[in-house]
């Protein structure tokens, strides 16, 4: 199975959470521990080693805060 790498540019994060709902193995979620300039709690990864790189978060993202590596 594909392995991925998923950053997020945090400070244009807008928290919309669309990404959390693409994700097909559940492992984006917002981070609760985190306010970005814009003053919403940015989207994260959970657990990296369960990323299969399949990129719909980053396709869905509508200010393409998410970059995606596959490997």
């Amino acid at each position: 199975m594909a392995k991925g790498k998923v950053t997020f540019n945090t400070d244009i994060c807008k928290g919309c959470e669309l990404c959390i709902d693409v994700c097909p193995v559940n492992i984006i979620v917002m981070d609760e521990t985190m306010i970005n300039v814009k003053g919403f709690h940015p989207a994260t990864v959970n657990d990296m080693e369960k990323c299969i790189g399949c990129g719909n978060c980053a396709i869905t993202c509508p200010d393409s805060v998410i970059k995606v590596e596959r490997f």
